[in-house]
């Protein structure tokens, strides 16, 4: 017996019975191993939800983005996210690059490190891009979205 009752076969409120929008997220060290991480998860995650059609630039695109960030922060903690909804799959990858004034290079530099990204989301008609975090909080977010 569940030991609460009450609960057990209750739904969530909002529940409409409709199969979840798929959704991975994950913390990740800040090594370039952790690409290879990425890779299986994201591989793993679409596999599970049928999204097989997404699997090729998925897996190379979160690789890609996840390799880079670790480059720019050796060490410390990356964020994964993957997201499926209305036909397009969103990955972001956020590292915890400090802001500096001094040098602007880095965002012309992570841009051109970012290059395989950009083939391949623009093969397959999606959007990327760079950005700072949120004010107050450090960090920079890459991001990619893929149209079905």
């Amino acid at each position: 017996m569940h030991p609460y009752p009450s609960t057990a076969s209750c739904l969530a409120s909002g529940d409409t019975g409709s199969p979840p929008q798929p959704a991975l997220s994950l913390t990740l060290p800040g090594d370039p191993r952790s690409a290879s991480v990425a890779r299986a998860a994201v591989a793993a995650a679409l596999r599970v939800h049928g999204l097989t059609g997404y699997l090729w630039p998925a897996v190379s695109v979160a690789a890609e983005m996840v390799a880079v960030a670790s480059t720019f922060t050796p060490g410390r903690d990356l964020y994964l996210s993957l997201r499926h909804r209305d036909e397009r799959l969103r990955l972001l990858v956020w590292d915890q690059h400090p802001e500096h004034s001094g040098h602007p290079g880095c965002d012309p530099l992570r841009r051109r490190a970012l290059w395989l990204v950009a083939v391949v989301v623009g093969d397959w008609g999606g959007e990327w891009g760079v950005r700072s975090a949120r004010p107050g909080q450090p960090g920079v977010k890459s991001w990619a979205v893929l149209p079905r």
